[in-house]
């Protein structure tokens, strides 16, 4: 199951605006899930858990996070949902992730991208354009994780 596909479940399990989906395997279970936050429009953050073989909700629930007026400025006026972000970075790789950056001048969607090969790559993906361009901030972060 691709992130949009994931995405797309856990929208008709929850209505609201996808505000990132990360194929996660950080649970006890040792089970990997599509982990999809979602912030409804009452402001209630929801987090669905998609099943990545089949696509079926597994469960969700509420969340609580403190930057519910950061995610919704970023949002506005924005065209490109979690949803494109994710199918416009599926042509780089395998997406495993799609997340808000809401921080900083340059809000923008981020992508995480694996290649059959098993390397890992980083986008970003323009709010209104959908242009997706590497995440060189990124490539300069791992680089210091190298010294």
């Amino acid at each position: 199951m691709t992130a949009p596909e994931a995405i797309a479940s856990a929208l008709k399990h929850t209505s609201g605006t996808v505000v990132s989906a990360e194929l996660d395997d950080e649970d006890d279970s040792g089970k990997v899930i599509w982990k999809v936050d979602v912030l409804s429009g009452d402001n209630t953050w929801h987090s669905v858990h998609v099943d990545p073989s089949n696509g079926k909700v597994l469960g969700a629930h509420t969340d609580d996070e403190d930057d519910t007026a950061q995610v919704r400025a970023a949002l506005k006026g924005s065209s490109v949902t979690a949803e494109q972000a994710a199918k416009a970075a599926a042509g780089k790789g395998t997406v495993t992730s799609v997340d808000l950056d809401e921080d900083g001048k340059n809000k923008s969607w981020e992508a995480e991208t694996h290649k059959s090969g098993g390397a890992e790559q980083d986008w970003k993906i323009d709010l209104n354009t959908g242009k997706v361009t590497a995440d060189r901030a990124d490539d300069q972060d791992d680089a210091d994780d190298q010294d």
